[in-house]
């Protein structure tokens, strides 16, 4: 059988991401025939927040105006409502800080490279729309690796110093130069890509589909 390769794109303060993530694992279990790599790749909802965050009400008052919460009432309650069928809590009216994400991005990148990026992703989602926590901490990110088994210290003195910053930031242009503009993005075998947080059988079509195109001409 076929493998399948899969760019998940994602921003761990993305609510979608995260129905989309469990979705995305769910679908792989309705297609246990075939083999799926999914790599995680980064996006940044909002890289114009500085590096120390900002408060969560100042944030979605600056970026959305004085009727955000109005505005967003029916995507909460869709979301609030998906969510525990899916086994997720979300708090958004707890949330106290809006991080930037691009040292969440590299915990996932390192968390990958030992082959637990699907781990970090959860335990990122999970501490910032159900634990509130400030995922843009080094401290809190520091505890999450430690979480997933990871060694908190050497993360502490990598998150201290730009390793990876730069390529991540490539690789988001990258991936919006293709025309990624909203997240969750599946990418499948490069060919063709699935956008949203689609029902875990959508997703699952979609891994037959990949599954049954011709490699690439360089594989």
């Amino acid at each position: 059988m076929t493998q399948v390769n899969v760019d998940l794109v994602l921003d761990p303060v993305c609510p979608w991401c995260w129905l989309g993530h469990r979705y995305w694992q769910a679908a792989q279990d309705l297609v246990p025939e075939i083999p799926v790599e999914t790599i995680l790749r980064p996006f940044q909802l909002d890289a114009s927040v500085p590096r120390e965050g900002q408060p969560y009400r100042d944030y979605m008052k600056r970026r959305f105006g004085d009727n955000s919460s109005g505005r967003f009432k029916a995507m909460r309650d869709h979301l609030e409502q998906a969510g525990p069928a899916a086994g997720i809590v979300f708090n958004f009216d707890e949330i106290t800080m809006r991080p930037n994400t691009l040292d969440a991005h590299r915990l996932i990148r390192w968390a990958q490279g030992q082959g637990k990026g699907a781990e970090a992703a959860e335990a990122l989602f999970k501490a910032y729309f159900e634990e509130r926590r400030d995922i843009g901490s080094s401290a809190e990110l520091a505890a999450i690796a430690a979480d997933i088994g990871l060694d908190a210290t050497l993360v502490t003195e990598l998150l201290a110093t730009s390793r990876d910053r730069e390529t991540l930031v490539r690789e988001e242009g990258f991936y919006r130069s293709l025309g990624v503009a909203g997240v969750p993005c599946f990418i499948f075998n490069g060919a063709f890509a699935v956008s949203g947080a689609e029902a875990p059988e959508v997703l699952a079509d979609a891994i037959r589909k990949a599954a049954t195109l011709p490699p690439p001409e360089d594989a």
